[in-house]
């Protein structure tokens, strides 16, 4: 039994993640800590589990942890648990500077625990799909990508660019890029971004464009604004079109689902019925640590997907390409 606490709550996903421990006959989640009591107490009533005033005390008492705090604070969380020789999953991004981002891998290889990325959409289905197809070079050598992934904007700490470390292109690139890599094994060499404040009275970036360069002259393009209303159906999309020698893949991560009227919530849904893509990750997690393996989404692949972010907003600033390293 891997038994698992949470270090915040402040992230939605938290909520998600910890119905998926709910849900596993080998986890058990202990418990929360959050330096928001209110927060911290209301999200252990509604998960079924206590809240602990004290981070330590938590971390006495686990095998793991499930980092959900602002980004800002996931450099700190995590020190702080490999410290206690815990292992980590930490919410993306994996921090808002290179900097700390660095210090949070060396932090864990340091404590030899295992750090893992919380990057749902490698778990969910047509992803996998599209992934194996790639592998088995169904349509040739890959050419150019175009990707999506639009959401609604969701105010709070998310616009508070202290705590956030970026408005919509932070929030929303690292997902395109982490699949973007994961499925051609190939890193990302230029970014030309342009980034702005136009649908919302909020003082981050709300949308954005990017065009990037990848290793062999691949080259993609990706939307990754908050340009979905708060009426929207669903919170967002994640697409790809890629482009190959032998012919063309359409994805849509989320298309399976069906149209909920809703007079309960007064609003109109859909509901996806492809596997539960954040279980996926609770449960490859889980048996990570049980298997004494190698994370499946290692702090590696946060940082890089982290950099082309903060590449495209000095691309913005500076209105020209900015090449990574």
């Amino acid at each position: 039994m891997v038994r698992i606490g949470f270090l915040s709550i402040a992230h939605m996903h938290a909520f998600s993640y910890g119905d998926a421990v709910n849900k596993l006959p080998n986890a058990q989640l202990v418990g929360i800590y959050d330096p928001d009591k209110e927060r911290g107490t209301k999200g252990a009533e509604t998960l079924k589990t206590r809240y602990y005033s004290d981070p330590v005390e938590l971390l006495n008492k686990v095998d793991a942890v499930i980092i959900c705090s602002e980004n800002s604070r996931h450099r700190e969380f995590t020190e702080l648990a490999a410290q206690y020789g815990k292992h980590i999953l930490c919410e993306k991004p994996i921090a808002t500077t290179i900097e700390d981002g660095q210090a949070m891998i060396e932090a864990c290889e340091k404590a030899n625990v295992k750090l893992q990325i919380a990057f749902p959409c490698r778990f969910n289905t047509p992803i996998r799909r599209v992934k194996d197809m790639l592998d088995q070079g169904a349509i040739g050598n890959v050419l150019a990508i175009r990707g999506t992934n639009h959401g609604q904007m969701p105010g709070g700490w998310f616009v508070d660019r202290e705590l956030s470390g970026g408005g919509a292109v932070m929030d929303h690139t690292v997902h395109i890029v982490d699949l973007i890599r994961w499925f051609l094994g190939k890193e990302v060499i230029s970014v030309y971004a342009e980034a702005d404040t136009m649908l919302y009275d909020v003082d981050i970036d709300d949308c954005g464009m990017l065009s990037m360069e990848l290793e062999d002259g691949v080259f993609v393009t990706q939307d990754p604004s908050w340009s979905r209303p708060s009426t929207f159906p669903t919170w967002g999309d994640v697409t790809m079109e890629i482009i190959g020698t032998d012919g063309v893949i359409s994805l849509d991560a989320f298309a399976q689902n069906f149209t909920l009227f809703s007079d309960k919530s007064n609003k109109v849904m859909h509901k996806v019925y492809t596997e539960d893509m954040d279980f996926g990750l609770i449960k490859d997690f889980v048996e990570m640590i049980e298997e004494d393996r190698e994370p499946s989404i290692t702090g590696f692949d946060g940082l890089q997907a982290m950099a082309v972010a903060l590449a495209a907003y000095e691309s913005a600033r500076r209105k020209e390409p900015v090449k990574l390293d």
